[in-house]
């Protein structure tokens, strides 16, 4: 099959199968496994200007082996059947992966957000929840979306109201629906989650020294170089946590309107306070500005790590040869072609793949369902019991040496944990959890030569034993 013709789904078809030769799973469980259990298609009608537009949406429920389903909505021109499918499928084996017990499920709208004003979107969102209610196909204990391309904590929140007005007696209604405003039932850190979790993962993976010698570089992520392919949520937070706090260097930032490169590095913060005065990244200083028809040369520049945060396919047979970065973490879904990883894997570069690597939306997302269904702030029991413990303790050991600590040293030492520390502790837990059980993995079979192939089997492992365990196969 040609890269033209592979459609999406496919590509993530072909990664399922790779990984499932070496499971030795009966083929019946493993077509079980690999299909998408429930496929909505609906049209609409939606009073636009003093018309009527018919809405293409869809909804698809990937797998079933845990309750509820999850996964994004995304708004966009592109959006068809195969390309929810594949997102809904992913939803599946990243779940399983780090450990969130959810089934995977996608949805999408075939519009382009940007087209229409916020009174047009709303409108359609809530018509989008109403068909989605109908079928059953939403719900806390059924499916739970999130946002995705071209959605955002606004979306959410209208999908909360419209399910809460449908079904006012029920009283985890605010589960029914994750990324939404704090304000809202939300929770805090939900927005950097995705590009805090790919910061995590690239850490985790930079601490093998085995593996970083095979790439010629030192243990570690400070002082590494980075380029960004995509400078939306996922990609910003990303270059902005890893500047932070991992000490790296960003030398490159692709976007739409064209790209910037500068070996001595790029201040992330100075570069989103200039894109949000100019809407564009176009004339920020001390960077050389690559036009918007060599936007794509920013993926060939020498670096140590490479992060394709925007859409699918961006690395394929046609430049994977070009591609100087020694690591590749998958922040986008499906930024490599199945045929492209191939060539990459043979050039000796390590892939962090983004079943794995673009967890942690979804994670927090789980920490925000669970937070919805207890109807408790994380933190909220606990942080003065603690704070008061470690204040306790502080003024044991300042009596017993006779020292004491500043004004400002008590309170950073002696703080309860609030609901944005507890989200992020969680979520480093799951990423470095994650990544160790893939690596091992693929160290314990020694024909599998990537993580990529790892991480499918491990979820293909997890997701059968749900299988089995219900009693449908033998």
């Amino acid at each position: 099959m040609t890269q033209s013709k592979m459609s999406f789904f496919q590509s993530v078809s072909n990664y399922f199968d790779k990984a499932a030769h070496y499971t030795k799973l009966d083929e019946g469980l493993l077509h079980q496994i690999k299909v998408c259990n429930a496929v909505y298609q609906v049209h609409f009608p939606v009073k636009i200007n003093g018309g009527v537009k018919v809405i293409e949406a869809y909804r698809v429920q990937h797998s079933h082996h845990r309750a509820p389903t999850k996964g994004g909505i995304r708004y966009s021109n592109h959006v068809n059947q195969d390309e929810v499918m594949a997102l809904a499928a992913l939803m599946s084996y990243k779940c399983a992966i780090v450990d969130v017990p959810f089934g995977g499920a996608k949805g999408g709208v075939r519009i382009s957000p940007w087209e229409h004003s916020p009174e047009v979107l709303e409108k359609i969102t809530r018509r989008y929840t109403t068909e989605l209610v109908r079928r059953n196909f939403i719900g806390p204990s059924i499916d739970v979306p999130a946002p995705d391309y071209g959605t955002g904590e606004r979306e959410m929140a209208w999908i909360m109201d419209t399910y809460r007005v449908l079904k006012g007696d029920e009283i985890d209604a605010a589960g029914c629906v994750t990324g939404k405003p704090v304000t809202q039932n939300g929770i805090r850190g939900r927005t950097e989650a995705t590009g805090r979790g790919v910061f995590y993962g690239i850490r985790e993976s930079c601490n093998f020294k085995d593996d970083m010698k095979r790439l010629g570089l030192t243990p570690g992520v400070e002082g590494k170089t980075m380029i960004i392919q995509g400078l939306g949520n996922v990609g910003s937070y990303t270059g902005q946590i890893s500047q932070d706090e991992g000490g790296v260097k960003i030398i490159g930032i692709g976007e739409v309107e064209g790209a910037l490169y500068n070996p001595k590095g790029i201040d992330i913060h100075a570069l989103m306070a200039y894109r949000a005065e100019h809407k564009t990244i176009e004339g920020f200083p001390d960077a050389q500005f690559l036009k918007k028809e060599d936007r794509e040369k920013i993926l060939e520049m020498e670096c140590d790590i490479l992060v394709p945060a925007a859409l699918e396919n961006v690395i394929h047979t046609d430049n994977a040869a070009n591609i100087k970065a020694k690591i590749i973490a998958e922040a986008a879904n499906g930024p490599i072609t199945f045929q492209a990883e191939e060539k990459l894997l043979r050039a000796g570069k390590l892939i962090i793949p983004d079943v794995y690597l673009n967890a942690g939306g979804v994670t927090v997302s789980y920490f925000e369902w669970l937070k919805n269904l207890s109807h408790m702030r994380f933190g909220r029991m606990e942080k003065r019991f603690d704070q008061q413990r470690s204040e306790n303790l502080v003024r044991v050991v300042e009596e017993m040496t006779g020292k004491s600590l500043s004004p400002e040293e008590k309170i950073q030492v002696a703080r309860g944990a609030e609901e944005i520390d507890l989200v992020r502790s969680g979520l480093e837990e799951t990423m470095i959890n994650a990544y160790q059980q893939t690596r091992d993995l693929m160290k314990k079979h020694k024909d599998i030569e990537d993580l990529r192939t790892a991480a499918f089997m491990n979820a293909i492992l997890k997701i059968s034993n749900d299988y089995l365990n219900m009693g449908i196969f033998p």
